[in-house]
């Protein structure tokens, strides 16, 4: 491919937004949301060759921002070679249409650049499937706009019936396909809550890893456990759920699970979407925000995750504010508190902080003990080995395990204990 060649291959955009005093603050365009929008336009692969910003009372009924807008945004588009424009504001599928007939080449809104971002970097079976409901989600209501070839023949006979049956058709179509891949995730789900029954019967705690796209979660998980997820100083770089052990201590072993970022504006077909990865939320035992103090609007990007962690019905789920990137903003006085830390994931700073806190909040009360088990009583070993830790076992004059017990653990099997652990007082009386 020539240099010319791969120059046209990468969509040239014009960013519009729109500031409007009867949208809402997340129907609102502002410059840190145009910011944004030129991130995501360059982590799709796309080039921002232009931007426009309008503050307007109401937004227009057809065309979102106006006829005087669109012929400057018209001038633009052709002035600059771009073959696209990008509406940072959610557009109906109606307006999205007359952008495009207005202004002679593809319209997308907001949503659809992230559902193409998502769709570029979703690797596993189940990230796929999410993506591509959202998409099919997203794409329903907006498909009158592809059969205009067929409307514009108003007088030919013969083309508005088969128009119209081509467009109920795909429309059938589509939502079958949207049916098939709900039943598709039901079964995720199903298979997930298997997982889950597993993990809360061998009492193995779960930590999630959430925060804002970018705020350094997979950086995180990687200094934790050796993970070697790629993390990239990008948008929304991991979106495919990854789980890892890490080890707190000698009594206490937790799964670690790295989430798909959040964004301001996330599509609400998204968050449906991958709701089957999500609603892990809900079921973890603790939850790692983490928050990119480097950025100046740290706050209203954590204010963000708040809000869907509270959509995602896991508000009740106690949580540490991780404030990451410390190591780029030395000089700033950082906040503090019972469940609040600092660290940088990349050098490691205030790590083992981290790991403290996390211990704290998961102590189960569980010991490492030596047990000494006769030949006739071996249905414990088998016992021990679904529900605890095992760690050594030996066969001379009786069975010696080491394991790792739980209080429960511990009180059913106080009679075979040779160290490690003296029960209470409580134990021994009936």
């Amino acid at each position: 491919m020539t240099e010319n060649q791969e120059k046209k291959a990468i969509n040239r955009a014009v960013l519009v937004g729109l500031n409007a005093h009867c949208l809402s603050r997340e129907e609102s365009a502002d410059d840190s949301s145009m910011e944004e929008l030129a991130d995501l336009l360059e982590t799709a692969g796309g080039e921002c060759v232009g931007t426009v910003f309008q503050n307007k009372d109401t937004p227009d009924p057809r065309t979102f921002m106006g006829e005087g807008k669109v012929a400057e945004v018209k001038e633009l588009v052709d002035a600059m070679g771009a073959d696209m424009v990008i509406v940072d504001n959610p557009l109906s599928p109606s307006q999205q249409r007359a952008l495009s007939e207005d202004l002679k080449v593809q319209v997308l809104d907001r949503a659809a650049l992230i559902l193409d971002i998502f769709a570029q970097r979703a690797r596993t079976k189940e990230g796929r499937l999410q993506v591509e409901l959202a998409q099919y989600q997203y794409l329903l209501p907006r498909l009158l706009g592809m059969w205009t070839h067929l409307e514009r023949q108003e007088g030919a006979i013969g083309t508005r019936g088969p128009g119209e049956t081509q467009l109920e058709t795909d429309r059938r179509h589509i939502r079958r396909k949207i049916q098939k891949l709900r039943e598709e995730l039901d079964q995720v789900r199903r298979v997930r809550a298997t997982q889950r029954s597993r993990r809360e019967k061998n009492e193995v705690p779960v930590v999630a890893i959430v925060g804002y796209t970018n705020a350094g979660k997979s950086t995180l998980l990687n200094k934790l456990t050796g993970a070697d997820i790629p993390a990239n100083n990008r948008l929304f770089d991991t979106l495919d759920t990854t789980t890892r052990t890490l080890e707190i201590s000698d009594t206490c072993t937790v799964l670690l699970s790295d989430t798909v970022g959040f964004i301001r504006k996330l599509p609400h077909h998204l968050v449906e979407a991958f709701k089957a990865t999500l609603e892990e939320l809900s079921y973890a035992d603790l939850l790692l925000h983490v928050i990119d103090t480097s950025n100046p609007e740290w706050r209203e990007q954590a204010e963000v995750v708040e809000k869907l962690i509270c959509e995602l019905g896991a508000e009740q789920t106690p949580r540490i504010d991780v404030f990451n990137k410390i190591d780029r903003c030395p000089s700033e006085i950082l906040p503090h508190g019972e469940d609040i830390v600092s660290i940088s994931a990349k050098t490691g700073q205030g790590l083992d902080e981290l790991l403290s806190k996390i211990g704290d909040r998961l102590d189960t009360g569980a010991h490492r003990v030596v047990l000494h088990i006769p030949y006739d009583k071996g249905g414990i070993v088998d016992l021990l080995h679904r529900e605890a830790k095992v760690e050594r076992v030996d066969y001379g004059e009786s069975i010696e395990v080491e394991a790792v017990c739980t209080p429960i653990q511990l009180g059913r099997l106080k009679d075979y204990i040779v160290s490690g652990w003296t029960p209470p007082k409580e134990f021994w009386e009936d």
